[in-house]
């Protein structure tokens, strides 16, 4: 039988082995709330956090507070009036919008709440600021909780997703590779 010396056995990375890490975290994204009774929680990613945190997770990675994102960068992908509705509609004037919201599918699944706007940008801006980062070969692997948001289409909510970042972070990626893997592991494939 052969013996294995402890550096045989170790399963700590080289130093010139360690994956670099970017976690993308504000922690304004768990007081956001779709409604009374609806399954979508954004204040699970802040349970996620606390995990990271206490376990001390978070000491291996440079984590980073997204930026909020503008019209524009959203617009890469979703039309111009479905970003403009977004960011206008509100509680206090869904009933002078109703046919603006049949038009772009926000209602039940996808409902009005305070700063759905400020969300989306939130969630959105991690993706896309961690492709950045990618594209600039300033990190190997990219952590944001809070995307993943893949059902929104162009000029329509869908599936709790009012904005899809995986598109636009997809997008950015082209600007510096030729082609990009998406996998999807979500039981429901993304609308993008």
């Amino acid at each position: 039988m052969t013996e294995i010396s402890n550096a045989e056995q170790s399963t700590e990375p080289t130093d010139s082995s360690k994956r670099r890490v970017s976690y993308f975290y504000d922690a304004e994204i768990g007081n956001y709330h779709y409604g009374v009774g609806h399954p979508m929680k954004p204040h699970r990613v802040r349970i996620t956090h606390n995990l990271i945190v206490n376990y001390g997770l978070h000491k291996k990675m440079e984590v980073f507070r997204p930026k909020p994102l503008s019209h524009t960068q959203m617009t890469r992908f979703h039309s111009d009036d479905y970003i403009d509705f977004l960011r206008n509609i509100t509680l206090d004037t869904m009933a002078n919008n109703k046919t603006q919201l049949q038009r772009f599918s926000v209602g039940e699944d996808c409902p009005v709440f305070d700063g759905m706007y400020e969300f989306c940008q939130t969630y959105t801006s991690g993706s896309i600021e961690g492709a950045a980062r990618l594209n600039h070969n300033a990190t190997d692997i990219v952590i944001n909780w809070a995307g993943g948001l893949h059902h929104a289409k162009k000029s329509e909510a869908s599936g709790f997703c009012y904005v899809n970042d995986c598109v636009l972070a997809i997008l950015e990626l082209l600007k510096q590779h030729q082609r990009v893997l998406y996998v999807d592991i979500d039981i429901h494939h993304g609308d993008g």
